[in-house]
Order: C-alpha cells, then sequence, then structure tokens
C-alpha cells in the first residue's frame, strides 16, 4: 500500500507559510491616541480599529474613555487591559470626590494610572493617556506609558501609529493655539497615522473637555482629513 502523507499544521511561532499556526502566535495591537492642552481645556483623539494580529476585530472602537465628569484617558495596549484599569480608576475617583465633596483633580487620575501600571508593569500591556480639565489647574495632559512613568506634556501621542507622525507633530505644533486650531491639529495627526499604519483606522473620534463640559466629535468617510485617501500629493 502506498504511504499516505498527512499534512499537519506547524506548532508553534515559524515562518510564514501555508501550514502557519496563526493561533499560536503572539497578537499584535496597534493604534493612535492623542491629547493638545489649549487655553481652557483640552482636546483629546483616537482612532477607532481594534486589531488581533491581522484580524480587524472591531472597526469602531471607542477609545476615549471617561474616568469622571471631566477627566477622560485614551488608551492603547491590550484593550482589556486598559479597560480593567480605567475601570478601576473611575471606581476609585467616584469614591475620592463624595470624600472630597468637589470634583477630582486631572492629576490624581493620572497618578491613580500611573499606580495601576507601575505595581502590574509585568502583568498589563497598557499605555494610557489622561487628559481633563479642573477648577485648580485648567486643561491638562498626562502620559503614562508602558511600565508606570508619569509626565505632564502640552501635547501627548501614544500608540503603534505615532511613530509614523512625530515629525509632522514636531513641525506643526505651536504653544498657545486656540480649542479649534487643536481640534484640527489632532484630526490632521490622526488621519496621517491612520493612513500610514496598517493597525490604525476605521474613524476618528474628538472631544473637547472645557470647564462647560465635553463636546464630542466623529469624524468618519469624507470628514475625514484627505477623505480616505492621504494627502494630496
Amino acid at each position: 500500500m502506498a504511504a499516505v502523507t498527512v499534512w499537519e499544521p506547524r506548532a508553534g511561532p515559524g515562518p510564514a507559510g501555508p501550514h502557519r499556526e496563526w493561533t499560536a502566535e503572539p497578537v499584535s495591537t496597534g493604534t493612535t491616541i492623542m491629547a493638545v492642552e489649549f487655553d481652557g481645556g483640552v482636546v483629546i483623539g483616537a482612532d477607532s480599529r481594534t486589531t488581533t494580529g491581522a484580524y480587524i476585530a472591531n472597526r469602531v472602537t471607542d477609545k476615549l474613555t471617561p474616568v469622571h465628569d471631566r477627566i477622560f484617558c485614551c488608551r492603547s495596549g491590550s484593550a482589556a487591559d486598559t479597560q480593567a484599569v480605567a475601570d478601576a480608576v473611575a471606581y476609585q475617583l467616584a469614591f475620592h470626590s463624595v470624600e472630597l465633596e468637589e470634583p477630582p483633580r486631572v492629576r490624581t487620575a493620572a497618578r491613580l494610572f500611573q499606580q495601576s501600571c507601575y505595581r502590574y508593569r509585568e502583568e498589563l500591556s497598557a499605555g494610557i493617556i489622561v487628559a481633563g480639565w479642573d477648577p485648580r489647574r485648567g486643561g491638562q495632559v498626562y502620559v503614562v506609558p508602558m511600565g508606570g512613568l508619569l509626565l505632564r506634556q502640552p501635547f501627548a501621542v501614544g500608540g503603534s501609529g505615532s511613530s509614523y507622525i512625530y515629525g509632522f507633530l514636531d513641525a506643526t505644533f505651536q504653544p498657545g493655539m486656540s480649542r479649534s486650531q487643536c481640534q484640527e491639529f489632532v484630526a490632521r495627526a490622526l488621519a496621517l497615522a491612520m493612513v500610514r499604519d496598517g493597525s490604525s483606522g476605521g474613524v476618528i473620534r474628538l472631544a473637547a473637555i472645557t470647564e462647560e463640559g465635553v463636546e464630542r466629535t466623529v469624524l468618519a468617510g469624507s470628514d475625514l482629513p484627505w477623505g480616505d485617501g492621504g494627502p494630496a500629493v
């Protein structure tokens, strides 16, 4: 009887080919998040694509997560990890606000994120931008990269798409921009990242946070800067 050859999937990571076992490969994550301070508040933004390796799990994810009335976080990394940390911080801020009988400070929220990300730095895949407004310091942007560092910056960007737009950000950012200028700045930067980064895409979600409250905007399709095809050549 002739021998029968049975083809089996390759176990573990290996070179690309028809027998690659994709379920055993590490999952890559990607996103682009951003926040900018202006006089009177902050503008935050993010793309909406959630990827599981090469598979797009969700095209319209909301990565702008409120943790209090005027404090938001922008999430990059593992969706499960960042959502869990955001829920824990929101829970802590709610009790803190009741105890103080006043709204919590943005710096307090950023410190809570920093403590969790540092304490569980070996287990979590979470890069966070914390932004918001409070009566003491106005609009503020804090960045908590993977590992648990905490920095306040006039603008911050994160996620896999950020590496494609640092040159644009350095050339375009100007201190003292107005709210509308910040919104345009964030939208253009995110659109550039979405064109170039395969793990960023979908729609652009923006939010302006001021003393008056939160105003959210969604840019999709032809409303995206340069439409769907990138900047004109």
